[in-house]
């Protein structure tokens, strides 16, 4: 899939994707969830993909009925108009395996894969389980670093082995928040990899050391400071990219800082697209922080995004 924005919802190889990911409703479902049929606009470089079933879906915490429901309900909205990663990460092989299979059989473009454990996995059992995985479908595999969440953390050197065993493993989402190891693993992997952001304030500082791509939750409520930011980033107009960031930062921060489920669905809330409360164990947004949320979307909201002349008078020395 190329690079781009993923709304943290999904990507495939082809470079320029900006993924959105889709939350789901907080209660319990007894039908599929209702998901809003995605922008019907011309598929361009900068058109979000989708990577539904990741750390913002809350997928850790979905039944197995809710986890069918949900990227059957998806992949149906979607059909197929534009590429939709989705993510099958279970503690078991076997369950791993299960969804992948649920996965393809829906339309997913990709999947994407966590090590989510209880034990400590060692290379060998690292290897076995991504190889199953990866086996279970035709599909492009990517593979997800989030050490923050799953308490594995894969440096390059092992993300590159792992792909050179499995041939279609061929695209990464590396969210260690070290930002040396996009340049790392596409330097090791001879390019072979596509490499992807998952790390918010990086966001910028990413696609200056190699990221072909930003997995990310905050265009749900930030759409066009998102897509600006990856615009300037990806045209090479570093000024206009900075002043864009600089005001995007604050927001991303704060998301990332107060756990993506709680803040993204406080945020829909704000916007008035009630989704529901974060599952259980997770509790809802305090509302100090919402409203300390609200007043960051508020001046989202009015202030200008800044275009090119803006920002290099923004840099002159006074």
């Amino acid at each position: 899939m190329d690079g781009a924005t993923l709304l943290d919802t999904a990507t495939v190889d082809r470079r320029h994707l900006l993924p959105r990911h889709p939350v789901h409703p907080g209660d319990r479902c007894a039908r599929p969830p209702r998901v809003a049929p995605p922008h019907r606009r011309p598929r361009d470089r900068r058109q979000p993909r989708h990577r539904p079933l990741g750390s913002t879906g809350e997928s850790a915490y979905l039944s197995e009925t809710e986890w069918d429901a949900v990227c059957e309900t998806t992949l149906g909205a979607v059909a197929g108009r534009v590429p939709t990663v989705v993510g099958v990460a279970h503690y078991s092989t076997e369950g791993t395996v299960r969804r992948a299979r649920v996965a393809a059989r829906h339309g997913a473009t990709a999947i994407m894969v966590l090590p989510q454990v209880y034990w400590k996995l060692t290379d060998a059992e690292l290897a076995r389980h991504f190889a199953a995985v990866a086996d279970a479908s035709d599909l492009p595999v990517m593979l997800y670093n989030n050490p923050g969440t799953s308490g594995v953390d894969l440096p390059p050197e092992t993300v590159v082995a792992l792909a050179r065993q499995i041939p279609n493993l061929t695209m990464v989402k590396e969210s260690s928040g070290d930002a040396t190891r996009f340049r790392a693993i596409r330097e090791l992997s001879d390019g072979a990899l596509s490499v992807y952001n998952g790390s918010n304030p990086l966001a910028l500082e990413a696609f200056r050391a190699g990221a072909v791509g930003w997995c990310t939750a905050a265009p749900c409520l930030a759409p066009r400071w998102c897509l600006e930011l990856y615009a300037a980033a990806t045209d090479g107009d570093q000024e206009r990219a900075d002043a864009v960031l600089a005001e995007l930062l604050p927001f991303l921060r704060f998301i990332v800082g107060y756990g993506l489920p709680r803040a993204i669905k406080a945020g829909l809330g704000i916007r008035g697209r009630t989704v529901g409360r974060p599952r259980p164990p997770l509790l809802p947004l305090p509302e100090a922080q919402v409203a300390e949320l609200r007043r960051m979307l508020e001046r989202l909201d009015t202030h200008p995004i800044p275009d090119q002349a803006e920002a290099r008078a923004a840099g002159q020395p006074a």
